[in-house]
């Protein structure tokens, strides 16, 4: 495929729905703060569940104000749509519409729509069990059992017309597209938690090969759902309670029980560099280089720290640098003891003697997983890091794991000039995207 060497890519905007707020200073201000999303779970009865704490996008509420300044017209086309998203859809919409506004795309004269397009990345989306209810009360027999016979004729009738269209994945990036006029390239991506850098990164080679100017790149995620919740209680490694909740998530530590499950989305403005310029757009960073990489073997088990090496040094050749010339790395730090340990030996395995000195971050000691969001936020959180020049601590790491020797950061370390932000999925997909301070 034919690239365009001589083009660059820098993000111009960003925008977050994240368990430390909906903005970009909240979210930095919860970084260096110390302060934690994770709180008791308010959103689903826990009752009988073996964990009773998550890290919810709390401020979230889905209501029109949420998605940030909008003009008239746009925000009547919102409010208008609200019914057929779920709320995955809802955080990608808000955190990509905050994106637009930020990199002020939303005012831009002399940009070409079909110049401009959308790549969004998800989870795979779940109905609600309460979508079904009342078609399954018409279906209950005179002795209460549910009579499956009578679901064709008489339970899916109840189901609203449009009830599909709130959990398809790629509604984020046609909502997006729609409400902004965004004719360019469109694509969604469903790889779990790879989605947000392989999102990025696919959305950063449509420019670079010349097919748009400026691309919405985004990602949200939940594991916060009845279903889900089932999925990761008896599928992973989750913690428990007999934590305080705040203090659950620890990647790399010794003691680390387990990730802590989140919901959240983000999303980046990517704009070639000369576009940029014209608008007299601000210049958060730019793209370096990106990789993805999927290892598994012939039965099936998945090979993470494979594929997180893969992704790793991919990058860096991607991108013509040297491990030496990464800053820090954002790692995928999940807080389960086996990925921790397999993601520690895929970043001794790239970066030999420097993976002792090299600042190693982990936005999840703060939110937990996020899903197909938290890599964006992540990416996010690192930029910010750059443009403040200060890292922010890992929270809950009080005792280094023998089996993760890493430079984990602590308050104060300075970020360098660049960084690889990383994520890896329980299926072995892995995701890097390296990004840099603007240069000029």
């Amino acid at each position: 495929m034919y690239m365009n060497t001589t083009r660059r890519v820098v993000i111009t905007g960003m925008g977050v729905i994240s368990p430390l707020g909906m903005t970009l200073d909240s979210l930095w201000e919860g970084l260096t703060s110390g302060k934690s999303g994770v709180a008791p779970l308010s959103a689903i009865n826990t009752q009988y569940l073996p964990t009773k704490f998550a890290a919810e996008a709390r401020e979230f509420t889905g209501s029109i104000d949420d998605f940030g300044p909008l003009d008239a017209e746009r925000k009547k086309a919102i409010r208008k749509g609200l019914k057929v998203m779920c709320r995955e859809t809802q955080m990608g919409v808000a955190a990509a519409q905050r994106a637009v506004t930020d990199a002020k795309l939303d005012a831009a004269d002399g940009v070409d729509p079909e110049r401009i397009g959308v790549l969004f990345g998800s989870d795979y989306m779940l109905t609600l069990p309460d979508d079904f209810a009342a078609g399954i009360m018409k279906c209950i027999d005179e002795e209460g059992n549910f009579d499956f016979t009578r679901w064709a004729s008489e339970g899916m009738q109840q189901l609203t017309p449009l009830w599909l269209l709130k959990y398809l994945p790629n509604m984020p990036a046609s909502h997006l597209a729609i409400y902004n006029d965004l004719r360019g390239p469109n694509n969604s991506l469903t790889l779990r938690e790879a989605s947000a850098n392989a999102a990025a990164g696919e959305a950063f080679r449509t420019i670079l090969r010349g097919s748009a100017d400026i691309m919405v790149a985004g990602a949200t995620g939940s594991r916060i759902h009845p279903m889900k919740m089932v999925h990761s209680l008896t599928q992973e490694e989750v913690a428990a309670d007999g934590v305080e909740p705040t203090k659950a998530s620890r990647p790399f530590d010794l003691n680390r029980e387990g990730m802590v499950l989140g919901e959240g989305a983000g999303a980046v403005v990517l704009e070639e560099l000369q576009s940029a310029k014209r608008r007299g757009a601000k210049i958060y960073g730019e793209v370096l280089g990106t990789a993805s990489s999927s290892v598994a073997d012939l039965s099936g088990i998945a090979h993470r720290e494979t594929a997180l090496r893969n992704v790793m040094a991919a990058s860096l050749r991607d991108a013509d640098r040297k491990p030496a010339d990464v800053g820090h790395l954002h790692a995928h730090g999940l807080s389960t003891r086996s990925c921790d340990e397999e993601e520690s030996r895929a970043i001794h395995d790239v970066f030999g003697d420097g993976a002792a000195k090299l600042p190693i971050a982990a936005a999840k000691s703060y939110f937990g997983n996020l899903g197909a969001g938290g890599g964006l936020i992540e990416m996010i959180a690192s930029v910010l890091s750059l443009e403040h020049q200060r890292l922010f601590p890992v929270l809950n790491y009080d005792t280094p794991d023998p089996k993760c020797k890493l430079a984990v950061c602590r308050d104060g370390d300075s970020p360098g000039a660049s960084f690889l932000n990383v994520n890896v999925t329980p299926q072995g997909q892995a995701s890097a995207i390296l990004v840099s301070a603007f240069s000029g």
